[in-house]
């Protein structure tokens, strides 16, 4: 009997009837197995949840537009086509035909260099995951590399013992992370209570000053280090993620 992975039909159609979501494309479909990947690497989670709950939230208090949930099918439908497209990889792989297991050994073999290994690990964690918001910093567009973090003026809605920046509990909010003190970056505080919280920490990260990070962990918004602080841009992420002033 032929294993089949069980996928959601939202992973073929539109992720949105009218006003109304369809969730579930980027997660629904799971082989039996994964490929092995050397431990400390786990798959992320799924993100789908934090994406659109917050742009649904956006909407249902008025704080923006309908068609920011739009943005939740241009971002998440091509990550369930690559997910898909691996799902059926590792189906080919469990057949027990003799060339199917010659294959698997081959890919075993390239599993342990470094630069393959990287690249599989980092398909099943979706950190090679990139939307296309309109910044071209490196960070913009990807999930927010985790950075060890030395808290100096904590948002008082975020835990202080938080050491790292996946410690920092954000409950549907964006994070404006300020990493080098500069009270250009961090104020005024954005968008008004409930929606983002503001951080001040210290990291080894050199080539970034503050960061803007959804709730599904994605950078919206990056300042350089050693650039002048452009406040339009800031702006325009704050107010296209997390709607208008209050």
């Amino acid at each position: 009997m032929s294993r089949s992975p069980r996928c959601c039909p939202g992973s073929a159609g539109s992720t949105r009837r009218g006003s109304r979501p369809c969730t579930g494309p980027a997660g629904s479909c799971r082989p039996g197995t994964r490929p092995r990947v050397r431990a400390g690497r786990r798959p992320g989670p799924n993100v789908d949840a934090a994406n659109l709950g917050r742009k649904l939230a956006t909407v249902v208090h008025g704080w923006g537009g309908e068609d920011i949930l739009d943005t939740f099918t241009t971002e998440r439908r091509p990550v369930a086509a690559r997910l898909l497209q691996n799902t059926w990889t590792q189906i080919a792989l469990m057949r027990r035909d003799p060339q199917t297991r010659a294959l698997w050994e081959m890919f075993s073999d390239l599993m342990d260099l470094d630069d393959a290994h990287r690249y599989v690990a980092d398909m099943l964690a979706r950190m090679d995951v990139r939307y296309d918001l309109g910044d071209d910093h490196r960070l913009v567009d990807i999930r927010c590399p985790d950075m060890k973090l030395t808290l100096e003026r904590p948002d008082p809605d975020v835990v202080t013992a938080a050491t790292r920046s996946a410690d920092l509990p954000r409950e549907g909010r964006g994070l404006l992370l300020d990493l080098v003190d500069r009270a250009e970056s961090a104020t005024p505080r954005p968008r008004g209570p409930g929606r983002v919280n503001t951080v001040t920490a210290r990291t080894d990260r050199v080539d970034v000053e503050a960061l803007i990070i959804r709730p599904d962990g994605c950078v919206a918004w990056a300042l350089p280090t050693g650039q002048d602080l452009d406040a339009t841009t800031r702006v325009r992420a704050l107010g296209t993620w997390f709607g208008q002033p209050a």
